[in-house]
């Protein structure tokens, strides 16, 4: 398998975007409570990075048939290095207090499209 910075290297030689961003796989470590007892500080935390630039995406999952909310969340931060995506993570106050636990992963982005429609009149604005 070739090494992080090879791969990076070859996908903006194709043309590829390349942009390097950190994906965080947030589950319960047990207590229901905990997690409701940290929400309104991790939801201010989250929109503090946002507000800063560092939050990319972030919301909850649901399971695979697609009908239930097993209290899974994706994170995708914009950081400089995986260490300092991982003290974001370790500084959302879920994680902190060990409501929950999770994984980090880079993520190459290549492909793919974003489209956004802002009404004016309407004040509007959508996402696809």
């Amino acid at each position: 398998m070739p090494a992080w910075d090879s791969y990076k290297s070859e996908a903006r030689g194709r043309g590829a975007l390349a942009l390097e961003l950190y994906v965080v796989h947030s589950v319960p470590a047990g207590d229901g409570a905990a997690v409701k007892s940290a929400l309104p500080d991790h939801l201010a935390y989250q929109a503090q990075l946002e507000a800063e630039g560092r939050l990319a995406l972030a919301g909850p999952m649901s399971d695979e048939s697609g009908t239930l909310m097993e209290g899974m969340g994706l994170i995708v931060y914009r950081a400089g290095s995986l260490e300092d995506a991982r003290r974001l993570a370790e500084d959302d106050p879920m994680h902190k207090v060990g409501a929950r636990r999770f994984t980090l992963r880079k993520w190459l982005v290549n492909e793919g499209s974003l489209s956004l429609t802002v009404g004016l009149s309407g004040r509007t604005v959508a996402l696809s």
